[in-house]
């Protein structure tokens, strides 16, 4: 998968410098999210009044833009084209208690930031999500979201999950962190609370996605993983201050985790887990999916087995997630099995002493014949397997050095 790259920013000229003859003059760069304009607060209202990742409401605000849905919402305007008279009413209701103003206000006492597309900071691979894409983020943190958003990883998985899936969401998480990639979660209980600590514990950056409101701590036992998060690293969320979350915000807080990122990996999960809805979703919009296997008799590695057998890839490392989500040349480590002594000897001598039988002895002659070479040459090696204490002599027959723990040789295996 290509990096994702930022939005093209035409060059505008600095006070004094000379234009092109002939071009045009490009469009002003959008403000700093600090400062209130008539399309921030109008996107900041409809977070408050529409759902996210709703197709319908992501239509008309593509054809009319934030300001004009906002006025169409309140009544100050016409309706969007194919408005029922229900789902009208519905939004209405929902527009008549919008404070867009206070919200800010909110969000800005907390140290926060509203992002809209268009933005410096915003990452420009939410896009992809077309209609569904989020109206706006709020965001808490000092990182540049859009920049840390470039390198990252997704690291999902089940709430009730075991020691085991523990143990590799906090140890994938310390890896990604050693090797600066960020790791995304959605600060649930379960696999998305080990990850966000193991990448903690490392000095490593991590960024928590929200379904409800970025200054409720959600769920609460979480409170203090949080707080942290805050410090460390950002927590994004698309609903404004104080919305609380439902079934249906946590369903679509995982496309903005699966859009946002290089790649999801799916740690523990049951057949109708949550974070399936996330790695599907990462495939319908082209990343990398991956899972960790697990026990084929445990339920909660069931969903990732499943995933396994479709296009998801097996990892079980931090260098095996880099390597399928990072650039060309990251390699992961060729795994290979402890290395023997005995591995290391050249072929005729390895044949030579394969050729002396695993108890009692044999004469020189007998050993050339079971190795197929020449005794002079069957004499060399074994007085060479003899300097390095693998075979002695005993009178004109050469039998094994018994070790406490010998490396015994059988015909026909290892």
């Amino acid at each position: 998968m290509t990096t994702p790259q930022p939005p093209h920013r035409p060059h505008r000229p600095a006070a004094g410098e000379p234009r092109t003859p002939g071009t045009t003059t490009p469009e002003p760069a959008p403000p700093p999210p600090d400062r209130p304009t008539p399309e921030r607060t109008a996107r900041a209202a409809l977070s408050r009044i529409i759902e996210p990742g709703d197709p319908r409401t992501g239509r008309w605000l593509r054809e009319l833009g934030p300001v004009a849905l906002w006025h169409a919402l309140t009544g100050e305007g016409p309706p969007p084209t194919g408005a029922s008279r229900t789902a009208l009413d519905g939004l209405r209701l929902r527009a008549a208690r919008a404070d867009p103003t206070a919200d800010l206000a909110t969000a800005a006492a907390l140290g926060a930031r509203f992002l809209c597309p268009g933005d410096d900071e915003w990452p420009g691979q939410l896009d992809d999500l077309g209609d569904t894409r989020p109206l706006g983020l709020w965001v808490r943190g000092n990182a540049n979201l859009r920049l840390w958003a470039l390198r990252s990883v997704a690291l999902v998985g089940a709430r009730a999950c075991t020691e085991y899936g523990a143990h590799l969401a906090a140890t994938l998480g310390a890896g990604l962190a050693d090797r600066g990639w960020t790791v995304v979660s959605g600060a649930a209980y379960g696999i998305d609370g080990a990850a966000h600590r193991g990448t903690l514990a490392a000095g490593g950056a991590t960024l928590a996605v929200l379904a409800c409101g970025i200054d409720r701590a959600y769920p609460a036992g979480h409170t203090e993983l949080i707080d942290r998060i805050v410090q460390q690293g950002l927590i994004v969320g698309e609903l404004p201050p104080g919305a609380h979350p439902t079934r249906s915000r946590f369903i679509q807080r995982n496309r903005v985790i699966a859009a946002l990122t290089r790649g999801t990996v799916v740690i523990e999960a049951a057949l109708r887990s949550g974070s399936l809805v996330t790695a599907r979703r990462a495939q319908s919009l082209g990343r990398l999916t991956m899972g960790v296997p697990g026990p084929v008799t445990s339920a909660l590695s069931a969903g990732v087995h499943e995933l396994l057998r479709g296009e998801a890839m097996v990892v079980t490392s931090a260098d095996e997630v880099v390597e399928h989500a990072g650039a060309i040349g990251d390699l992961a480590p060729e795994p290979r099995g402890p290395v023997l002594a005995r591995d290391l000897l050249e072929p005729a001598t390895a044949r030579v002493l394969e050729a002396i039988p695993p108890r009692g002895r044999a004469a020189l002659t007998d050993i050339a014949r079971e190795s197929g070479l020449a005794p002079d040459t069957t004499h060399s090696k074994l007085h060479e397997l003899c300097t390095l204490g693998y075979v002695r002599r005993s009178g004109t027959h050469w039998e094994f050095v018994r070790r406490g723990a010998p490396e015994r040789s059988r015909r026909g295996g290892t």
